[in-house]
């Protein structure tokens, strides 16, 4: 009986060594997915007339606002507020590399990203001229340092949480049928934000793995900026109205978020 126990033991203390290599060490690969905006249909624009860095009401000669037809959550049709086209919704493709350490069942590790989505997020303002102006933010790419921790799941899967810092360029653009006023912006924006999420990820032989993950990232975007001036517009313009020297729009919304499913190949060392 006490061999039998013994020999048990031997077993599963030979065992474990093996067990604890599987999510051990680092790893390099990508992930390819689809991006997808989150609901921010109550999105609109505000509006700083005179540069002064207070939100004002857009008015006409007869003191009516100027933005009266509205604003919608996605890019313009036409000058009139018809409607707005969805955002977009795309692909994703990122490479990784990281590093795991296996305790028993538990893993802990780290993993980085470089990469882009390719998703849009657009804002469309209407005025009463008729006039539409639409913002447009898309990510030129972005970065992250994610934790990640998880338990396996019989000898081969591991299911994890994973979150962390994130850092994008964001690139910025503005479109209008207004063809009177003269319009200047700042293009390209720098931003930091989070990314957090969960997934599987498959070992199918030692060194390869697959999975599914999912990603949900914010960034702060509250930087870009369109400045009106009067061009070819007549003094009564309500951009450049009692003197004022233009108007500034900006989104309301200075959160850029949205969320991604994508598969992971990773290569093990």
């Amino acid at each position: 009986m006490r061999s039998s126990i013994l020999t048990a033991a031997g077993a599963l203390l030979l065992a474990t060594p093996a067990l604890a290599q599987e999510f051990n060490g680092p790893y390099v690969g990508g992930s390819f997915g689809y991006s997808f905006n989150g609901d921010d249909d109550e999105e609109t624009m505000l509006f700083d007339r005179g540069f002064d860095g207070t939100d004002d009401t857009v008015t006409t000669t007869a003191g009516t606002n100027a933005f009266s037809p509205g604003f919608c959550g996605g890019r313009a049709f036409g000058s009139r507020n018809t409607g707005c086209g969805d955002d977009r919704d795309t692909i994703q493709y990122h490479v990784r590399a990281g590093w795991d350490v296996q305790f028993g069942k538990f893993v802990v590790g780290a993993v980085g990203e470089f990469g882009r989505s390719e998703v849009g997020d657009s804002v469309a303002a209407f005025s009463t001229t008729p006039a539409s102006y639409t913002m447009t933010r898309t990510i030129d790419w972005e970065a992250n340092l994610r934790a990640r921790a998880g338990v396996v799941l019989g000898e081969r899967t591991l299911a994890y949480v994973t979150g962390g810092p994130a850092y994008a360029r964001i690139d910025n653009s503005f479109e209008t049928t207004n063809t009177q006023n003269a319009f200047l912006d700042n293009g390209k924006s720098r931003s930091w934000g989070v990314v957090g999420g969960g997934g599987l990820e498959h070992k199918f032989t030692p060194n390869v793995s697959m999975g599914v993950e999912y990603l949900y990232s914010r960034y702060k975007d509250d930087d870009y900026r369109v400045r009106v001036v009067q061009g070819i517009a007549n003094p009564i313009n309500p951009f450049i109205l009692f003197g004022a020297p233009g108007t500034e729009f900006r989104r309301s919304d200075p959160r850029f978020d949205f969320h991604a499913v994508r598969g992971t190949l990773a290569f093990r060392f």
